[in-house]
């Protein structure tokens, strides 16, 4: 008795933000599991199934891999039944296998190869879920909960979707919320060709994901997945057609009203409207012989093949779990042993764990003290850094970093748990200065640490200055704040009054930032003040804000903020 009345909510009305179709019955199906024989709906006779379609590479689904493991176990005594599906195109058997490992998924995963089962179930995304009956009528489809999406991430989740319909399933209640929208990658099929296209991947889309897209998107490197070859490009397509009509990525945040960059990333309208083009053709591969010859790389390193490598002796273990969605930081001190100053051209700081590593700060120390400069204060003896989205640091011919003999590193590690033990061992890699430089550059923190926040405020202005003593040049900006932050500002006040603003980053995102570096760099003569002014959403609209009814201010860890504005400069006096 109890069975047929759960079967039969599913049939009542229920609410949805999103229109909700009649509740239909699943045809039955079965598939391969990637464990060994195979899985058949029919023959499942569990109160409710929880049917998730999953992929292995998209970021929004790997992060709610550890909640469906946490779900599967809340509801094992229950008659609640997990079962995920694979059906990208481009997964193969052993990267799923590996995936599974990695995330703990014990639960069964079945391999849906020509993404039939997706089309029977209308899955678009991943990851997306659906809850049957034990009549195997749809009851519930969409998202798991609202704690991650496209720019954010939530502490927690504000309304447990998943839970609230498994909930009122088993208690014989119409679900209330029958489908919700889904925030994740498209389930990747790779479409069908027309024969004849204007636009191919040989001749033109190659060319723009070199020299776009693949200093990121390539093993190693923070892109989830590559975007090397004809077949990544294709299968990714619709991921790509949807982030780049949206202009989220390639990723930048500066305004083009003002300053120009070296390292602008995005594409040009031409570009977007031909990779765009591409795609609504059907990806034609086009003829092999208009393929460029493939961009090199150096393995695991944008700067290039280091001249010297230093990586942590032991490794960090980063537990799955914390009280605040984060741990203290952790400090490796790591030594060099040259036996001369050494002047440094190209640095970077290596990940050695990209899940679980969300900054870098490296240090340098010198008899036994941090290196220190006057006026740049907090950022006195900084090397170089690492933030989501950031690469490593090539400096210009005549400016170079100097690591004085013997000295030591010293490595700020911030780390972020993702559901599941890890371990990291990160590196920092050093591309030495040919011959020496004119000038030493140098890196200057323009902070503001007394501020408070007030509870609730959506729109708290914090302001922060410096002065050059002697006449500089700028190379390069970096603002920083944390999830509250919300604009960030650089301006410049010369000797004679005159103001520019350098840099505006109306968007700050706190999960992908940037070192923008000026296409000329800036001659401050001596006086010259750079103000940096940044605002802090502490309000419940920011999806990201840990606690909108706290007082907020300076410290170290994500739930605090920080207001620093970074500047590359070189005092022009200096000569080496």
């Amino acid at each position: 008795m109890h069975r047929l009345v759960v079967a039969a909510v599913c049939l009542l009305p229920a609410t949805s933000t999103l229109r909700a179709d009649p509740p239909k019955a699943v045809a039955d199906f079965t598939l391969k599991s990637i464990a060994g024989g195979e899985w058949t709906l029919a023959k499942q006779k569990s109160k409710a199934i929880v049917v998730a379609f999953i992929g292995t590479q998209c970021p929004i689904n790997n992060a709610y891999m550890p909640r469906l493991v946490e779900l599967e176990k809340a509801y094992a005594d229950k008659g609640v039944q997990f079962v995920a599906i694979n059906s990208n195109e481009h997964d193969t058997l052993e990267t799923i296998r590996t995936h599974a490992k990695k995330h703990g998924l014990s639960f069964p995963i079945l391999r849906d190869e020509k993404h039939l089962v997706a089309n029977r179930f209308g899955a678009e995304r991943h990851p997306t879920v659906f809850l049957l009956d034990d009549k195997h009528f749809v009851c519930y489809q969409g998202r798991i909960d609202d704690q991650f999406g496209i720019g954010y991430q939530r502490k927690e989740p504000t309304r447990r979707d998943l839970v609230a319909a498994i909930d009122e399933l088993l208690a014989g209640k119409s679900v209330s919320v029958a489908r919700t929208k889904v925030e994740g990658c498209f389930i990747t099929r790779v479409p069908a060709a027309k024969k004849k296209a204007d636009v191919t991947y040989a001749r033109d889309v190659s060319r723009i994901l070199q020299n776009r897209c693949q200093e990121c998107h390539r093993p190693g490197q923070i892109g989830p997945m590559p975007l090397l070859t004809y077949d990544d490009a294709s299968a990714w397509s619709l991921m790509i057609r949807e982030v780049v009509s949206e202009e989220r990525m390639p990723p930048w945040h500066a305004d083009p009203k003002h300053g120009s960059f070296k390292n602008d990333r995005r594409l040009s309208a031409a570009e977007r409207a031909k990779l765009i083009a591409w795609i609504d053709a059907g990806c034609p591969e086009g003829d092999a012989k208009d393929l460029p010859r493939a961009k090199k790389f150096a393995p695991g390193w944008t700067i290039g093949q280091p001249d010297a490598v230093f990586t942590f002796k032991d490794a960090i273990a980063v537990p799955a779990k914390a009280t605040r969605s984060s741990i203290p930081y952790k400090y490796v001190v790591v030594k060099t042993n040259f036996d001369e100053d050494k002047w440094i051209h190209a640095v970077e700081a290596r990940p050695g764990n990209h899940a679980v590593v969300h900054h870098i700060i490296v240090y340098i120390v010198a008899g036994g003290k941090r290196a220190r400069t006057p006026g740049d204060g907090i950022g006195s003896g900084m090397l170089v850094a690492y933030a989501p989205g950031d690469l490593g640091s090539v400096f210009p011919a005549n400016a170079a970093k100097k690591l004085p003999k013997g000295a030591l590193l010293a490595f700020q590690m911030h780390y972020t748990p993702t559901g599941t033990a890890q371990t990291d061992k990160s590196s920092i890699g050093f591309i030495f200065a040919k011959t020496p430089p004119q000038a030493e550059m140098r890196t200057r923190a323009i902070a503001q640490q007394a501020f408070l926040i007030p509870p609730g405020a959506a729109n708290h202005k914090v302001t922060s200055k410096t002065t050059f003593s002697k006449d500089a040049v700028l190379y390069s900006m970096f603002p920083h704040m944390h999830l509250r932050g919300k604009d960030f500002q650089f301006d410049v006040v010369y000797p004679d009054g005159k103001r520019q603003t350098l840099l505006s980053v109306p968007r700050y995102d706190f999960g992908w930032q940037s070192n923008y570096i000026l296409a000329k760099p800036l001659l401050l003569p001596a006086g010259t003040r750079i103000e940096c002014t940044a605002h802090f959403d502490n309000s419940a609209k920011n999806p990201n804000n840990p606690n909108s009814k706290t007082l907020v201010f300076w410290g170290e860890q994500t739930w605090h903020e920080m207001m620093i504005g970074f500047v590359d400069y070189a005092y022009t006096s200096e000569k080496r």
